[in-house]
């Protein structure tokens, strides 16, 4: 896991490209400290910075910025591809050599053979450039579900990329002005729906696709996309599939030349990776949790009795008022892109660091893939509830106006603007897993904003609007299924994940976040796959103590509210919007209060 960045230009900037391409390494430092490096094509076309945290092959050959021996290809890498090694033995039985023990290696040697179509046979999480110096032309891809980041910037004829927005920022290229339409995504999701960010210009690669360069002309082309399909299977049937497709998984997500732990917060989902963990893994096993003294809130007993269950080595973090106040300034500064998530994965993040871990699993993504969440519920209610409002439009409209201007809670407002649309799958998750309404997230875009942006319809614009899902996707619940996927998970869960780990400099994989294991379990049926209380996972570790499964669900929340009203009402102080907007419940005061303060920050 590393920070890679760019610049492909054949504008003036090219006799300035060694101090650009500094300035963009420096930003990236946090994120590879075990090594860095920098290439400069002949010509001043091509300028890649790489900052390493060593985890497969450990020496000097694995160096990046990486060429082939001939120098006709360079690449720049983050990430981890879990097959090299049977990629690498396939290419040796075509008559390549190598000269490391890396999976950059591979990527390269595949790309040489493959071209574009390399992407396609890669199992792992990655982002990466690749500069052809007899073409001079870049090919730049990201994983399949978005695991890792990659960002970009154009201008006629010259593309910045970088795995965070502060490396791109610190090119000084791009001028910093706030980006409507990203903001606008961000207070209805709590998060910056991709291909958006909050800096005009600025574009997030969308996950499963590529990018090809060629001095003015930047091609795009999506190479991966989520597909549920049913077929005729037993509940046994895939139950094995299923626990078969989890343990290659888990085994694979092990590969490193150091150490991995597991982040374990007593739910079923990391409780699953540690009980499959512990049939792939011998010997000692490392696992962190973070604890509270809010006894309502605290679920730090349960985790240890995991732990001693599966005989890990664990560690346990308590996390109070006052030393979560304290890490605040950390956590501000590490912020790549406001969200109103990522604390939780900072704390235990500097947790493992400090016990000297420099790879974890973690459990994210197994409410998405095995209907853990609320939504797979209630969104088929509300379709429902909607249709049949919809025999009845005029009132249905009326009602959903009066919601939106004077329901008496967040909820009711969001409602309100499910009601004057045409009732879908899109509308009732945005409406459900929102965060401020529609109208409500224009005032507050056109307060930051002034008159560079006009609200949209409602229905329309900042989230989701991209989003197909006709497809032909068997059932609703499988539409949730997509887009929790695509949204919570990848627009918030695993960048909040990845920005927050490297910050602590740590590798953080996620095992239930796999294409193969996706691919394998698709065609299972929603009425399986995503029965409730994620029954089909359960059934499938059957490892699990049945007192862990006897407890009611809970997620792994913060205790916000309380210290937001209380120890951390400094940084969190009453916002001049609260007199038009409720700003009451803690996510939607930290969404504005966590906006204000990385746009300090980025202005300087």
């Amino acid at each position: 896991m590393c920070g890679i960045a760019g610049v492909l230009t054949t504008r003036e900037i090219k006799n300035n490209l060694e101090p650009l391409i500094l300035r963009m390494q420096t930003a990236l430092q946090h994120r590879g400290p075990d090594d860095q490096g920098i290439y400069i094509s002949p010509n001043k076309q091509v300028a890649f910075a790489h900052t390493r945290l060593s985890i497969i092959d450990l020496s000097t050959a694995g160096h990046q910025p990486m060429s082939t021996p001939d120098g006709r290809y360079w690449i720049t890498f983050n990430g981890e591809i879990y097959n090299f090694q049977e990629l690498r033995n396939s290419l040796e039985s075509q008559g390549e050599q190598f000269y490391s023990h890396t999976d950059t290696e591979v990527i390269l040697k595949l790309y040489q053979r493959q071209g574009a179509e390399c992407v396609n046979n890669l199992r792992g999480m990655f982002a990466f450039a690749i500069w052809d110096n007899q073409k001079q032309t870049c090919f730049i891809a990201r994983d399949p579900l978005g695991i890792k980041p990659l960002y970009y910037w154009q201008s006629g004829s010259t593309l910045v990329f970088a795995s965070e927005i502060r490396a791109i920022l610190a090119s000084k290229l791009p001028t910093i002005a706030l980006n409507p339409q990203g903001l606008y995504g961000y207070l209805l999701s709590g998060t910056v729906p991709e291909p958006d960010t909050l800096i005009e210009g600025i574009r997030c690669l969308e996950a499963g696709h590529w990018l090809h360069w060629q001095a003015d002309k930047l091609t795009q082309q999506q190479y991966w996309k989520i597909n549920f399909t049913n077929e005729t299977i037993s509940l046994t049937e895939a139950k094995v599939k299923v626990r078969n497709a989890l343990i290659d998984s888990i085994k694979n997500h092990f590969i490193s030349d150091v150490p991995v732990g597991i982040f374990l917060s007593g739910g079923i989902d990391s409780s699953s990776v540690v009980a499959l963990a512990r049939q792939t893994q011998k010997g000692d096993l490392r696992t962190y949790s973070i604890a509270f003294e809010e006894n309502e809130w605290n679920e730090g007993a349960l985790a240890q009795r995991i732990a001693k269950e599966f005989d890990t080595h664990h560690t346990e973090y308590q996390v109070t008022a006052s030393l979560g106040r304290e890490l605040l300034p950390q956590f501000l500064a590490s912020i790549d892109q406001p969200s109103i998530d990522g604390f939780n994965t900072f704390c235990v993040s500097q947790v493992a660091h400090k016990d000297g871990t420099k790879v974890v699993l973690s459990g994210l993504g197994g409410d998405e893939i095995f209907g853990g969440y609320k939504t797979f519920q209630q969104i088929p209610k509300m379709l429902r509830w909607g249709q049949q409002l919809q025999k009845i439009k005029p009132i249905s409209t009326s009602l959903g106006r009066s919601l939106a201007s004077w329901g008496k809670s967040p909820r009711l407002k969001r409602l309100g603007d499910f009601l004057q649309q045409k009732p879908t799958t899109v509308g009732a998750y945005r409406s459900f897993r929102g965060i401020f309404s529609q109208r409500e997230a224009a005032k507050i875009t056109q307060h930051y904003c002034k008159d560079s942006w006009t609200q949209p319809p409602i229905g329309e614009g900042g989230i989701l609007q991209d989003i197909n899902l006709t497809t032909n996707l068997p059932t609703l619940e499988d539409e949730v299924s997509v887009l929790e996927l695509t949204c919570y998970m990848r627009n918030q869960l695993l960048r909040d994940s990845d920005v927050m780990s490297m910050a602590n400099g740590l590798e953080l994989r996620v095992p239930l976040v796999d294409r193969v294991l996706l691919e394998a379990i698709a065609s299972i049926p929603s009425a399986m796959r995503l029965a409730p209380s994620k029954q089909l996972l359960i059934q499938a570790v059957s490892e699990l103590p049945s007192w862990l499964l006897d407890r009611p669900k809970r997620g792994f929340f913060f205790p916000f509210q309380q210290w937001i009203d209380q120890e951390w009402s400094d940084y969190f102080p009453s916002h001049e919007l609260s007199k038009d907007i409720d700003l009451k419940l803690w996510y939607r005061r930290w969404s504005l209060a966590i906006l204000d303060h990385w746009l300090q920050q980025i202005t300087g």
